[in-house]
């Protein structure tokens, strides 16, 4: 069985493979704290090396757009994350992209910065990870990416050790990251880099960053479904 879209005729646009849709407080970037639902798409391209969602790559279960919007209406929400794996992967992640923003939920998307965001509707709000050396995905980036980048949009760097904050903070400068987004992320990778030491080198070196540490980690231990 594959993990891929089915190109049935009517189905590649209408259907996504869905790992799980739930509710919780989200844990990171500028809406951190707030009720979400979290739609996580299955399926990714990229193996990184610090990966918490290990258990959507693979599985899950074909479910039609409407049904998708069903189960978020269900929540009531007012913010709705899409999130994977890599949800672009999936062609049809751009319909319920824009679907989500007619149903007027604030919507954001979380993507490795490996797949193109050309095509994705101009109300969302995307949050990119930049891939560091440590993640062992580096030559995934699609630095075309940035032209595509926004105000209302968001950087992510996931720092595994020294030279990865001194990479990105290299990106930083040659890409002027802080003027083409609203922010720009640094965070630990969990369980390699001591938290309080990166805080200290983006304080040391005036950054114009922000620091986070991801909730849903401390609160719940990373379990699925939070």
């Amino acid at each position: 069985m594959t993990d891929s879209p089915v190109r049935t005729e009517g189905k590649l646009d209408s259907e996504l493979r869905i790992t799980e849709i739930f509710y919780s407080l989200q844990g990171e970037a500028n809406t951190a704290g707030l009720p979400t639902v979290f739609v996580r798409l299955t399926g990714c391209p990229l193996r990184c090396q610090y990966c918490d969602t290990e258990y959507a790559f693979h599985g899950g279960e074909r479910r039609t757009l409407d049904a998708i919007l069903a189960d978020v209406a269900g929540y009531a929400p007012r913010y709705v994350c899409v999130t994977g794996g890599e949800p672009l992967a999936q062609p049809a992640c751009l319909s319920l992209l824009a679907r989500l923003c007619d149903a007027g939920y604030h919507v954001s998307l979380e993507t490795s910065g490996a797949m193109s965001v050309a095509d994705v509707d101009s109300r969302v709000s995307k949050v990119l990870d930049l891939k560091t050396p440590g993640s062992g995905e580096l030559q995934r980036n699609l630095w075309e990416n940035l032209q595509y980048l926004n105000p209302a949009d968001q950087i992510k760097f996931v720092i595994c050790n020294r030279e990865d904050y001194e990479w990105a903070r290299m990106q930083l400068d040659l890409h002027r990251l802080s003027e083409r987004v609203g922010d720009v992320w640094f965070s630990p990778s969990y369980g390699q880099v001591d938290a309080t030491a990166l805080a200290e080198w983006i304080v040391a070196d005036n950054l114009a960053v922000r620091f986070q540490l991801q909730l849903h980690k401390l609160l719940w231990n990373d379990s699925p479904g939070h």
